[in-house]
């Protein structure tokens, strides 16, 4: 059911499809946009991070989708709750933005007047600064910070689609520890000890897609760190999942998982209380909302119906060798994500 790939090698074949579908721990499979078989305009490449707590969080990210480029950073204020966002966007980049081809090497960077984004990646560490002149009522944000533990294991999937040589090639690397502040005006929000993940993502996506995504990244009492990743909804998937635990940077495989959204008059209830499952018995968790960091946008042919919903995860996950590491009110992120784009 879950094949895992172990031998390096390119990650597209001479005829422009996934060389070999399935998950690894690392990239294993070398991305190389010049052997993509689908229009420029068609490639995504993407490197989101989500640093913080359960009383503040600064997500960013730097993306290249062919026809439109994207820097973005937000601050999250939980205990509002609320968010805010600075946006910018640039017009046909085209692969022009220079997204390394490695998630631990090179610089991922975005210029403009008023957002600078510097990601710079070494094999044991990145390096993060953020500015943005003109944030949230006039003040500065200015981030510096850097990211170091970087885990043994991350989840690593290489997705084919049904029809077409659309693809989706994704790492999420979680639990990296982080050392540094963030400032917004005169208010200083510290995060040291805090922890983060990176999602990134490679891949040319269907016009129409929706993806279910969740993900945890903690302290345990005993000072252990354990995360996971959850996911689901899109591509062939029949060669692998992408759900994964991970306890003290080691990756422990799971098979399929459901998030148990649930619903009330036929719509998604986002606020209620979700049942985390997965059909190998190794996952019982419940979710329980605090806020729905709704994101809709409509743009002619382009739009996004974006619920991320930040909470406290309970429960039991079960390591590969058995071991129970039970969650009391562990804070982390579960989104449902529809896109026309």
């Amino acid at each position: 059911m879950n094949h895992e790939i172990l031998n390096s090698g390119p990650l597209h074949n001479e005829s422009g499809f996934i060389s070999e579908p399935g998950y690894a721990r690392d990239l294993i499979l070398e991305y190389d946009r010049r052997r993509i078989q689908s229009s420029r305009l068609r490639i995504k490449e993407w490197d989101f991070y989500l640093v913080g707590n359960d009383s503040y969080a600064l997500a960013f990210v730097v993306a290249d989708n062919g026809y439109m480029g994207l820097g973005s950073v937000t601050f999250f204020d939980f205990k509002k709750p609320a968010k805010h966002s600075c946006d910018k966007f640039t017009l046909f980049p085209l692969g022009k933005l220079g997204l390394p081809t490695r998630s631990m090497e090179g610089c991922t960077r975005f210029r403009s007047k008023k957002l600078d984004i510097e990601i710079q990646a070494r094999r044991d560490q990145k390096t993060v600064k953020i500015n943005a002149s003109d944030f949230l009522n006039g003040e500065a944000l200015e981030a510096q910070f850097e990211l170091s533990g970087i885990p043994r294991d991350s989840m690593v999937i290489a997705t084919p689609y049904a029809k077409g040589k659309a693809f989706y090639y994704n790492q999420k690397i979680n639990c990296m520890q982080a050392s540094g502040y963030f400032r917004i005006g005169e208010r200083k929000f510290d995060l040291n000890k805090n922890l983060a993940v990176l999602d990134w993502g490679r891949g040319v996506w269907p016009y129409n897609n929706t993806w279910y995504w969740s993900s945890l990244s903690t302290w345990l009492p005993d000072g252990s760190t354990f995360g996971f990743n959850l996911g689901y909804g899109f591509g062939d998937t029949s060669a692998a999942s992408e759900n994964m635990l991970f306890f003290n940077g080691i990756a422990h495989k799971l098979d399929r998982v459901d998030f148990g959204l649930p619903q009330t008059d036929g719509q998604d209830d986002f606020i209620s209380p979700w049942k985390f499952t997965s059909s190998d018995n190794r996952l019982n968790l419940e979710f329980h909302p605090v806020f729905d960091s709704h994101t809709k946008i409509n743009l002619w042919l382009i739009g996004q119906n974006a619920h991320q919903v930040f909470g406290y995860f309970s429960g039991e996950a079960i390591l590969d060798d058995g071991k129970k590491i039970q969650l009391e009110n562990a804070f982390g992120f579960a989104e449902k994500v529809h896109n026309r784009w």
